[in-house]
């Protein structure tokens, strides 16, 4: 089979990452009330699911930055790729927040507020401190990684890495919700921070850096510690 053209990689990230972020956030911005934090943690874990199976064969199904950061530390991923992928996630991210504070703008009742931001210190749903969302992003983006990294194995079950992914992904979100409100995704961050402004941009610089470093830590160490995927 041929290699899908960059083009379709780059429009297969945007969907994905733009699938995400409506699902996801858009579940917390227009249903939060109502589906209350598990809700809000399966419109994640389902939205990357669904993604993966209908964009992953022709990208891989990163929708994330961190995503690709940690696969191609862990040699997974060609470098040069990175910034295309990084470049489309954003946008897709961005696409996908301008849709929801549409629709949102749509009720006469709808008050912006955080707008689905993360957030630390008075930002953060359970007043978390910036070292307490640091190190929940941290570990959490790293054991996200683990997680697809082995799922997608070569000594993997076939068919089932979107599932396993999934629930990951809802399973990191019931955990940080009330942290932070849940990143592990600086595309999932940065598409909504542009429009809330004011303090969620001001603090996003760590809901960037802290899931980069996290993805990256997992890159160096999954094979010194599980081994050689051969």
């Amino acid at each position: 089979m041929n290699e899908p053209a960059t083009s379709h990689r780059l429009g297969a990230e945007l969907l994905g990452t733009f699938w995400l972020v409506l699902g996801g956030v858009g579940t917390a911005v227009l249903a939060g009330e109502g589906v209350g934090t598990l809700g809000i943690a399966l419109a994640f874990g389902l939205t990357v699911l669904t993604g993966a199976y209908a964009f992953g064969y022709v990208s891989g199904g990163h929708f994330n930055p961190a995503v690709t950061v940690g696969l191609a530390t862990a040699g997974r991923f060609a470098w040069k790729d990175a910034p295309g992928y990084i470049v489309a996630q954003v946008v897709g991210a961005t696409l996908a927040g301008a849709v929801i504070l549409a629709i949102a703008e749509g009720n006469g009742d709808f008050v912006k507020g955080s707008f689905g931001t993360n957030g630390y210190g008075d930002r953060s749903p359970g007043g978390y401190s910036l070292l307490a969302v640091i190190i929940t992003e941290i570990v959490l983006t790293a054991f996200f990684l683990y997680v697809i990294f082995g799922a997608t194995a070569k000594r993997a079950a076939a068919g089932f890495a979107g599932l396993s992914i999934g629930l990951a992904l809802t399973l990191i979100h019931l955990i940080s919700i009330p942290v932070d409100g849940t990143s592990v995704n600086p595309a999932r961050s940065l598409g909504v921070a542009w429009y809330a402004g004011g303090d969620a941009l001001q603090q996003v610089w760590v809901f960037i850096l802290a899931p980069v470093i996290g993805a990256a830590l997992a890159g160096f160490t999954h094979v010194l510690i599980v081994g050689e995927d051969t």
